[in-house]
Order: C-alpha cells, then structure tokens, then sequence
C-alpha cells in the first residue's frame, strides 16, 4: 500500500533516470526537491494526463490521486526543450492538451505514448526533431571540465538551460546524496565530512529545506508520508 516506485538508469547521454511508480490508499507525499526537469504521464480513471515537470528548488508536500499510474523520463542537467524556456518550468509544470491513451501531441507532431522499456527510443526521436537540446559548454561544466569561455557566460548558459544557478543545483544535489546516505546507514558524521557540510546543523537545515526530512526520520522503517523519487547517482 502507499506509493511504489521502480526506477532505472540509462545509457542514453539525454536521460538522466527512467522511472514509473502507482498509488494506492495513498493522498498525499512528499515531493523531494530536484534540478532536474521531467516528462511525466500518468493515468487515472482512464483519463491520460502528460506534462513537462520542471526544477523544484524546496521539498513541498504534494497529492496523489488514489489508483494511478505514473510514468516519467528525467533529463539531465544541460538538456532542455528549447519551446519551454527552462525559467518558466521552475517550481511549476506546462500541461500538454489532447492526451489520448495512444498519443499526444507535441510540437506540431503527434507522438505515441513512451514506456519504461521504450524510454530511449522516444528521447532519440526528440532529439531528431530539435525538441530536446544539450548545452554543450553546461555538459563540458558537469563533466568537471573547463570550457573556453568566462564563468560569467558558463552561468548564463547554465541558467538558461536549467533555470538554476550553479550553486542552487549544486547545493539540491548534495541535500538527495545526504538523503541517499543517510537511509542507507551511513553515520551523520561521515555524510557531513563526505558531502562537505559545515556541520550538523547545516545538514539538519539543507536536508529540511530540500528533503523535508530530518537525519532521524530518513532512518526511520516506515516514514509518514512517503517520498517522492530518490536515487543514487
């Protein structure tokens, strides 16, 4: 019961994670903060919704209609649809109208429904038709490379393509990899000298400002309220 999600990584350079997740007697979870941007579809009494999920820059609680189905592709940092500027996404979402179970339609062009095991055919033909970009001087930053420009034009262009700064994805980064170590039994000492916090208190804040959760109950069995995707990168 509650919210079961399954999750995988991807080969593709444009897909940062696939995932398909269904509710039951479940109303509500918490929505971990995220760079990232998503598509997402999902079913719920047999009316298909699809919609662009963009950055969430603080946990928040969020609803979950009872005996859906979900389904998302979420993209790395550095990809965008150029049609979307990424600012307007930020804490928000654009719904895409005329969802049928077959189909919907995106950019002039009508585009089956992906899948969890179709996930990278789908972005292949995005990319083809120049409805997904990569910033490539944001993709050489991420790689811990330095471009041939100024760090004045990197934060431009990494701003442009993920409606962030550098710090703030940075910073939501680090509070999903305390998260992440800290569910799996990792000590709080030894997350706060590996992720370079100052210490326990600035863990506590990063970790209630964008998981929305304490150290305590990220260890605890069985939370209140469940959460919303969280992974290893």
């Amino acid at each position: 019961m509650g919210l079961h999600v399954e999750s995988r990584p991807s080969d593709s350079p444009y897909i940062e994670r696939v995932w398909r997740s269904s509710s039951h007697d479940i109303a509500r979870m918490t929505s971990i903060a995220t760079a990232h941007w998503e598509l997402v579809l999902w079913e719920h009494r047999g009316q298909v919704s699809v919609a662009v999920r963009g950055p969430e820059t603080a946990a928040s609680t969020a609803p979950v209609p009872e005996d859906a189905t979900f389904f998302g592709i979420t993209f790395p940092l550095g990809t965008s649809m150029p049609h979307l500027p990424s600012g307007r996404l930020v804490n928000g979402a654009v719904e895409i109208p005329g969802a049928t179970r077959r189909s919907f339609w995106l950019k002039g062009s009508t585009w089956r429904l992906p899948g969890y095991d179709n996930a990278e055919a789908f972005v292949r033909r995005m990319v083809r038709e120049g409805v997904v970009d990569c910033d490539p001087i944001v993709a050489t930053v991420l790689r811990g490379a330095a471009p041939d420009v100024s760090e004045r034009t990197v934060q431009r262009r990494f701003m442009a393509a993920t409606g962030l700064t550098r710090g703030a994805a940075q910073r939501i980064s680090r509070a999903r990899q305390a998260a992440v170590l800290i569910q799996e039994g990792t000590p709080v000492g030894d997350v706060i000298h590996r992720l370079g916090y100052f210490d326990q208190p600035h863990l506590a804040r990063s970790l209630t400002r964008y998981v929305g959760r304490t150290a305590t109950q990220l260890s605890a069995q069985k939370p209140d309220e469940p959460l919303s995707l969280l992974y290893k990168t």
